[in-house]
Formats: structure tokens, C-alpha cells, sequence
């Protein structure tokens, strides 16, 4: 299966909410930001973009607004978590109107915790199924099972639909052991900021970050430098990143991102119950952290 070019920096866009209605003016300057902060690719309706918080109307739309402002500059990965039954993700993923779209991303099931082959047959059946090549999302601090390695490498080498897996189990070995054993098709992405530099190390071609919402220039910068062999400049960014990833997550992601674009004057902080925007104090924390990388706005945008 040819590839649609995936690598190097990808961005997991929030969908910015304005008294908790979807404010696309703010979502089109996002992503004219991170376009011109210099990322490699979209993913849209992922974690951080709080996809399991709106509805199948909004989520239809969200991608669309997504592809039209695109236009075709980069390429977008649409997430698609549909279902933990099988049967029925299937199904959507079949009827599904992909134009505009290079590739899938869909983790594994959560809550019913299935075993390696429950997990192995899922992602067969959906690989069956997609039109689309498909990223494989091991996030196992979400689902509760972990795609191990010999499962990630068993679909990599049993379909070249499978194109990626993100990885963010946060276990360096296991990467590692993808690494050294995947298909030449196969990539690799970190699934969790802070580890992207060593992942690339070991042999990864990217990741879908969170912070680089924030700031798209230094992430992308961090990933291209680490890519070349610059490790100096890749450090640099590195280290310059490092006091901001924690108050990123300390109240969940997106909160934590969330604040941090309200911060930049993108838009509001507002996310959807379950979840709740950080805490006062946590959000003056990060705002420290954020100033000494970058100047913030005095106002912020209505």
C-alpha cells in the first residue's frame, strides 16, 4: 500500500469550545498557527481533540472545517474511536466518507480490556475494513490494555495497512523492540512528548504532539533537528520544553493544553464534563513556564 508521506511532527489539534459550542474562528487560527509554526501533519478528533466529547454530527463537522481549512497543505489523520465493539466500528469505518484524509488513527479497546488476540483480531477486522491506511494507538493509560510489542509486530508484518503505530505506553524497551523488528513500511511515533528526542534516537520517524498546539515552531524544530543528527539543537529545544510538559497533564489532557491556548490568546479553556480546566494555581504555573519560552499576550482574544 503506497503511503500518503506521514513523518516528522505531527500536531493533535484540540477543538477550541466557546460556551461549549464548537468555535470554529478560533479552531481556523489554530490551525493556521501550527501550518505556519511548521508541522508536518494534522491529526484531527484525537484525544486532545476531545472527540469522545462530541457528537458523531460534530465530530463530521469538526473534520470537515478541518480538510477545507487545510486545503490540501498538509496531510490529516482523522482519529476513529467509534467502539469498543468490533462489530460496529467496523461498520462505521465502512460507511464512512474519507475524502480529504490520508490515513486512520484508532486505539485499542478500552474498558473490556481484551487479551493480545482479542486485540490482534480487532485491529484485523478493521484493517479489513478501512479504505485508509491505519495508525495503531497504543495508549494503554486510557484503554487498560497494552498493545505489546509482539501484537504491534504481528500487524505490522500481517497487513501493510498498518502504516504507524503512536506509541505512548511510555516504555522506552518496548518501543525499542518495534523498532529493531518492524517492517520497513513501519513507522514508529512517539506518543508522548517528553520522550520523543530519545525515541527518535532509537529510530522513530515523528510524533503526534500535544504542545505543539502551543508551539507548533519549537516542536517541529526539536523533531527536525533530532531526525538530522543535530542533537545539540534537538537538546536545546528539548531542554527548553521540558518545564511546560508537566503542567500540561497535571489536571488531564486537554485541560492542560487548553489553558495553555487560552494563555496565547487563541481561545477559551473550556472543555466538556467529565472533564474540568486546570486549576488556578496550576494555570499560573504554566504561565511561568510558558514566558520564559515565549512572549504571552497582554489581552487575550475574545
Amino acid at each position: 500500500m503506497s503511503q500518503p508521506g506521514f513523518s516528522g511532527a505531527g500536531v493533535a489539534l484540540i477543538t477550541p469550545f466557546r460556551n461549549q459550542a464548537i468555535d470554529y474562528p478560533a479552531l481556523e487560527r489554530i490551525i493556521e498557527y501550527v501550518i505556519g509554526g511548521g508541522v508536518d501533519f494534522i491529526v484531527s478528533l484525537g484525544t486532545t481533540g476531545e472527540a469522545i466529547t462530541l457528537s458523531a454530527r460534530e465530530c463530521r463537522e469538526v473534520l470537515d472545517f478541518t480538510i477545507k481549512t487545510v486545503n490540501g497543505r498538509l496531510p490529516i489523520v482523522a482519529g476513529f474511536f467509534g467502539s469498543n465493539y468490533t462489530e460496529r466500528l467496523v461498520q462505521s469505518v465502512r460507511s464512512y466518507d474519507f475524502g480529504g484524509v490520508g490515513a486512520i488513527m484508532s486505539s485499542s479497546p478500552a474498558y473490556s480490556k481484551p487479551s493480545q488476540e482479542g486485540i490482534y483480531r480487532h485491529y484485523m477486522a478493521l484493517a479489513e475494513a478501512s479504505p485508509l491506511p491505519i495508525i495503531i494507538y497504543n495508549v494503554p493509560g486510557r484503554t487498560s490494555s497494552n498493545v505489546t510489542a509482539a501484537t504491534s509486530l504481528r500487524l505490522a508484518h500481517a497487513s501493510d495497512k498498518f502504516i504507524a503505530i503512536k506509541e505512548a505506553s511510555g516504555e522506552l524497551l518496548q518501543a525499542m523492540h518495534i523498532l529493531r523488528d518492524k517492517p520497513e513500511h513501519f513507522q514508529l511515533w512517539s506518543g508522548d512528548d517528553p520522550l520523543t528526542l530519545p525515541l527518535i534516537a532509537c529510530g522513530a520517524t515523528g510524533a503526534v504532539s500535544v504542545i505543539a498546539n502551543a508551539l507548533p515552531r519549537q516542536f517541529s524544530g526539536l523533531v527536525r533537528a533530532a531526525m538530522a543528527g543535530d542533537l545539540a539543537t534537538a537538546r536545546r529545544l528539548n531542554n527548553l520544553l521540558l518545564g511546560i510538559h508537566p503542567w500540561l497533564y497535571i489536571d488531564g489532557n486537554p485541560p492542560g493544553i487548553k489553558g495553555a491556548m487560552e494563555l496565547l490568546g487563541f481561545c477559551s479553556s473550556e472543555v466538556r464534563i467529565p472533564l474540568t480546566t486546570m486549576e488556578p494555581e496550576h494555570l499560573q504555573s504554566l504561565k511561568k513556564e510558558l514566558a520564559k519560552v515565549m512572549e504571552l499576550p497582554a489581552v487575550h482574544r475574545s
